[in-house]
């Protein structure tokens, strides 16, 4: 019984550690960073506000989700393209107009 016992202390004495970096972020991957209550509550809301209406019973579960996700999807890469200076831009300004 008292060797049983040794065996699972060293057991969990050596998987600790490995239980200890589950979700460490670094700064080359800060998408393996943990996600706050807030950033899923505000993920929620822009998911109802594209259409998607959590419900018990969805019958239309995948199709609707996923909608409202790539609605989301198409907004953050708008987003992303408007912040973003243009390829034809020169200092931030766009280049219009001719070279007469």
């Amino acid at each position: 019984m008292k060797a049983l016992v040794s065996t699972l202390l060293v057991a969990c004495a050596l998987a600790a550690p490995a239980a200890a970096f589950a979700q460490t972020a670094t700064p080359a991957d800060p998408a393996n960073a943990p996600v706050t209550r807030a950033q899923v509550i505000d993920d929620l809301v822009r998911l109802e506000q594209a259409g998607y209406r959590p419900v018990a019973k969805d019958n239309d579960y995948p199709d609707d989700i996923q909608r409202a996700e790539a609605i989301v999807a198409q907004q953050d890469a708008q987003t992303a393209q408007h912040a973003a200076p243009a390829n034809s831009a020169v200092g931030g300004v766009a280049m219009t107009g001719s070279s007469d």
